[in-house]
């Protein structure tokens, strides 16, 4: 029972921040800060910030180009369009898609008979999202309210998961890999981008719930990423953090040594045929 409450807990401070993040615009790394920026920028500072934050994350000028405004607010902590090898006419599903920009990407990639079914648990952000691609005319794009712990999509549908800095969000990330695995048809590849933790975190850090939703405290370790993908049947896993990562990191805490406990990492592994 306690552990179900503070799932429950987690996720509705996960909700909540995010929501806030989709109401605003605002893709705030922080208490008083927005990427590096004052808090009291303006709209045109928020996104001028998300488009250099995706160009530091390896996303292209193209890449900010091609997707509708209000997409990109600068959440993810990687680009898992670089590891995920996308192909016309396939099926992809985004793990906490957002406003939707991996997923327009992810589109543009496979094309007209391709698919992508981007999965959010926020209201808000599954609305901004389905605005986006209405704005966009892009119609190779599902938007669906649910939890990546129990995806609204049938088995064996995707030929890649993709995901952004948002399963260590998760206080059940077993079930995350166990569901990425169901979804994909067999040979189907994963391709993870996500904060990994490199040192013990501090006991008040993995409890504040602020730290928590900021993708920071959820961090597990290589080890246990590694683990999880084996015991959900995965083959083929790589898992590696990004050195570099340690420089946009420490600006998502200012004042702190956070870039010496998590870094960004690729994640990457195959649903056996």
């Amino acid at each position: 029972m306690a552990e179900e409450l503070r799932e429950d807990t987690v996720r509705e401070a996960v909700r909540d921040r995010y929501a806030e993040i989709a109401k605003t615009g605002s893709s705030c790394c922080g208490d008083s800060s927005c990427c590096g920026l004052p808090s009291d920028a303006g709209e045109s500072s928020e996104n001028k910030a998300a488009g250099e934050e995706a160009l530091r994350l390896g996303y292209s000028q193209d890449d900010l180009i091609a997707v509708p405004e209000g997409a990109n607010l600068g959440l993810g902590c990687g680009n898992p369009q670089a590891i995920a090898q996308l192909k016309p006419g396939e099926v992809v599903v985004d793990l906490g898609a957002g406003p939707g920009f991996d997923c327009f990407l992810a589109a543009r990639a496979v094309g007209p008979e391709g698919l992508v079914i981007g999965v959010d648990m926020t209201p808000e952000m599954v609305g901004k999202a389905r605005e986006n691609a209405r704005k966009s005319d892009c119609g190779n794009v599902d938007f669906r309210l649910g939890e990546i712990e129990h995806l609204p999509v049938a088995d064996a549908t995707a030929d890649a998961v993709i995901s952004n800095c948002v399963i260590n969000l998760s206080p059940n990330k077993p079930a995350v890999y166990r569901e990425a695995f169901r979804v994909l048809k067999p040979g189907g590849r994963l391709a993870v981008s996500d904060v990994v933790a490199t040192a013990e975190l501090p006991q008040d850090w993995r409890e504040d719930m602020r730290l928590l939703s900021a993708c920071i405290s959820g961090a597990s370790t290589v080890a246990e990423v590694e683990e999880m993908l084996r015991t959900a049947g995965f083959a083929d896993i790589r898992v590696e953090p990004n050195d570099k990562s340690r420089e946009f990191i420490q600006d998502w805490e200012p004042g702190t040594n956070l870039g010496d406990y998590v870094l960004s990492a690729s994640m990457s592994a195959i649903k056996p045929r």
